[in-house]
């Protein structure tokens, strides 16, 4: 018979006091009840229960019994509740991104995320290196580069253009380049991540890498953006987080006619097999949300 009902009849025997109240709150006739309690007696080879016409109380077997009850009703209410969500998504989610794709794109879209699967939680960990997935218990990881560590799979959300830009008081200041080797003359603020002292910009026509100094480098792209904000000097920054900058008129586009190189918006994920329920719908919907950005 099924253990775990018997389980129940059990428990629910001694807290209602009688097997005819138990039967009748479990749905079930009363012989059905006592053919429950009589096979977990079969099952455990001794008597559980005392029975007199007035009281029924267990014996010292049945006490140590109703404990394990106990617990198999516990582990089948579980099974139960993680069988009845097995095809929502929900549960913890450890996400790492870089600071100014985070602060730009990603928290309003994890808002409209929340929204749509409420029972997942979102734990986003803000980090510009690059984090190992492993060691540091990432489910999903949101990177810009175009050269992708080759042991992750990886799946592509979209594109991130940049440009260069400073603040209209820089370039009062200190007038604007009119071609990329002018860029030496000027105050080139560098992100150790991505280009340090040399960027490579591109036209219709040719590449070049150009050589930059300045004063100030940051390995976080946010503190990059606010120093370029700051009118410290001239920056490379991803047009979603610059371009609105611009129609505020607080930066302005230097070198339109020059820009680096385009870079790819990945999810990177350790296995396909072990991937979460959860972390496949945010992926799925960052890159139904980053495809036209």
């Amino acid at each position: 018979m099924d253990r775990v009902i018997a389980a129940q009849v059990l428990l629910k025997t001694v807290e209602r006091g009688s097997a005819s109240a138990a039967a009748q709150e479990l749905g079930m006739s009363r012989a059905m009840a006592s053919r429950y309690i009589a096979s977990m007696e079969d099952w455990s080879g001794t008597r559980l229960l005392h029975r007199t016409t007035r009281q029924l109380s267990l014996t010292s077997a049945g006490e140590r019994v109703l404990e394990l009850c106990r617990e198999i009703v516990r582990v089948a209410d579980a099974v139960t509740e993680v069988a009845s969500h097995a095809d929502t998504p929900h549960g913890l989610l450890r996400v790492t991104a870089p600071s100014i794709l985070a602060e730009a794109q990603l928290i309003p879209l994890f808002a409209k995320f929340a929204d749509l699967y409420p029972r997942i939680k979102i734990d986003l960990q803000i980090s510009d290196r690059t984090v190992d997935l492993v060691q540091d218990r990432i489910d999903v990881a949101i990177r810009i580069a175009n050269h992708l560590d080759p042991s992750l799979i990886a799946r592509r959300l979209g594109q991130c253009p940049s440009r260069l830009y400073a603040s209209p008081r820089y370039l009062r200041e200190y007038g604007a380049p009119a071609r990329p080797d002018d860029l030496s003359a000027h105050k080139c603020l560098t992100y150790t991540h991505l280009g340090g002292t040399e960027w490579t910009l591109k036209n219709h026509e040719a590449q070049l890498v150009v050589p930059v100094l300045g004063g100030f480098q940051t390995n976080d792209a946010v503190a990059l953006k606010r120093a370029a904000l700051s009118d410290l000097g001239i920056a490379m920054l991803p047009r979603f987080a610059a371009d609105p900058e611009v129609q505020a008129n607080k930066l302005a586009v230097v070198l339109p006619d020059w820009e680096p190189n385009t870079l790819g918006i990945h999810a990177l994920y350790v296995s396909r097999k072990h991937l979460p329920m959860a972390a496949r719908a945010l992926i799925d919907f960052l890159a139904t949300r980053l495809r036209d950005k």
